[in-house]
């Protein structure tokens, strides 16, 4: 089975590699480091090495786990899932090689569908033609502020089937985005101890945006240390929109 999750836009999660470091401000109060610290305390055995002190601390080193290509295929029922929950499979330290084997695994099941998200979008757009972008491929980018917006940019030009941003945590306005040829924006404030504050003027710009362009916007959360707690209303209500799923993925 592949791990269940909390993430409101996924279902499930399945991670080829873990571990990361530090790229930009998004990654400050990065949940997967505290759990993967938490993990390595319990005894979680794809936590056990000491991972780089100068990047992420011990217990977050990258680490590749091709072990866990073959559970895909083991899955009776098709499912949503988002790729490195806990890694970035962009990652300078992950093989070229390696990315192509997660690819072909997507690609061998079509029953599924896979959400990879990446703050390495250069990375990313470098190798996109080295790599086979089947249907049931989500490929998206991290944006957090509108520094880097030029993420959207390189996504622009790999060949997914469907294109995302995820703008959360959001940490100021973005300004105006270009949204030609993306499909679904993910918003939403920063979560756990110590979390930024998001302002409601820069998730309605987000979501005006979105309207205008017919992109589906997706929000998330208030953020805060207790983040159900501030709820996901924006503006009175709920917004759950996404791209379709292709039926055979969507019967969990």
């Amino acid at each position: 089975m592949g791990d269940s999750t909390g993430i409101e836009w996924t279902e499930s999660t399945w991670n080829p590699t873990t571990g990361c470091d530090r790229t930009s401000p998004g990654c400050d109060n990065c949940y997967a480091l505290t759990l993967a610290k938490r993990l390595k305390a319990m005894g979680t055995d794809k936590y056990q090495a000491d991972g780089d002190p100068r990047t992420s601390g011990p217990g977050f080193g990258l680490t590749l786990h091709p072990d866990t290509l073959q559970l895909p295929y083991r899955w009776r029922r098709p499912r949503v899932v988002f790729v490195n929950s806990m890694s970035d499979l962009f990652h300078p330290e992950v093989p070229l090689d390696y990315i192509a084997r997660v690819f072909q695994v997507i690609e061998e099941t079509p029953q599924h569908t896979y959400q990879v998200l990446t703050k390495r979008s250069r990375r990313m757009r470098e190798v996109a033609h080295h790599l086979p972008w089947p249907s049931n491929l989500w490929m998206g980018v991290s944006v957090e502020t509108s520094k880097y917006l030029f993420r959207i940019d390189h996504l622009r030009d790999v060949p997914a089937a469907v294109r995302f941003v995820s703008a959360e945590p959001l940490l100021g306005p973005l300004g105006e985005v270009n949204l030609k040829g993306i499909d679904w924006v993910i918003a939403g404030g920063e979560s756990g101890p110590g979390a930024r504050v998001m302002e409601i003027g820069w998730g309605r710009e987000l979501r005006d945006q979105c309207n205008a362009a017919g992109v589906k916007f997706f929000f998330k959360q208030w953020g805060g240390r207790t983040p159900k707690a501030g709820g996901r209303e924006l503006d009175g209500r709920t917004w759950d929109d996404r791209p379709a799923v292709p039926p055979s993925a969507a019967a969990i």
